[in-house]
């Protein structure tokens, strides 16, 4: 039975971790041990920032909203009281959108709101 080696397959192994770490600094792109740490963090810190990115935009549309909302002397949380109790149903993204975009529809929306 012939001698196999797993040089094929170690060297596809490192050549995958090396490319996916391309990029990073130093020694952490070039040496197998610590590209594998550095790709391991990085895939970590990616999953967190998939949710943070949520919560950072939530926010943003937030602000946007009551900044548009607030040029007509009502407060973010008037209008969010306002459109839940009349039975408005806009999401936090929508909302911001027509809020930067189609200003005279924002007027109508939130004087049915506050009505």
């Amino acid at each position: 039975m012939p001698r196999v080696t797993k040089s094929v397959t170690a060297k596809a192994k490192h050549k995958k971790v090396l490319s996916a770490t391309k990029g990073h600094y130093g020694a952490r792109s070039r040496l197998f041990k610590t590209a594998k740490q550095s790709n391991i963090k990085s895939l970590q810190y990616a999953f967190r920032d998939r949710k943070n990115r949520k919560r950072v935009f939530r926010s943003l549309w937030i602000s946007r909203i009551n900044a548009a909302s607030r040029i007509f002397g009502v407060s973010y949380s008037k209008l969010a009281d306002g459109l839940s109790k009349k039975n408005i149903i806009l999401d936090r993204k929508v909302l911001s959108d027509i809020a930067i975009n189609d200003f005279e529809t924002f007027e109508l929306i939130l004087k049915k709101a506050t009505s």
